[in-house]
């Protein structure tokens, strides 16, 4: 990773994770659920950069689950103008690392990917025609 970009071991702030998904097009999360929701991370990371002499965040990623056997991995999104940069792979190498330290053997590591060909490289297949995965979005 660039030395202009740092990577913290923390989940992101409701408005730091509204903020991104904003700016990537991505589904509108509320801010209630946000702020409800976030604390119950198993993990979390951030990629700040300075910018103005503040430090702004541009990349976020978390797991949620049970903590042993049942992983999700969501909220991986980088910043348009930071996209290019490996900020995503070092988003996700911090991730499986701490998937692969909490995990007992046979669990089961899931996603919900609308990139293609980035997690593969991390082990993740299509899970068709085995099972299929669905959603429900509450309203």
């Amino acid at each position: 990773m660039d030395s202009t970009y740092s990577l913290h071991h923390r989940v992101p702030t409701a408005d730091e994770l509204a903020h991104l998904r904003e700016l990537n097009e991505m589904g509108a999360r509320s801010m209630a659920g946000l702020r409800r929701g976030l604390p119950n991370s198993l993990f979390g990371v951030v990629v700040t950069t300075s910018e103005e002499g503040a430090e702004v965040v541009v990349g976020t990623g978390r797991v949620v689950g049970d903590g042993a056997s049942v992983f999700h991995v969501c909220d991986m999104v980088v910043h348009p103008d930071h996209q290019s940069e490996g900020l995503g792979t070092r988003i996700m190498d911090a991730l499986m690392a701490y998937i692969e330290e909490a995990a007992s053997l046979d669990a089961y590591v899931n996603l919900l990917a609308d990139v293609e060909g980035f997690y593969e490289r991390w082990g993740f297949e299509r899970t068709a025609p085995v099972s299929r995965g669905m959603f429900l979005r509450t309203e």
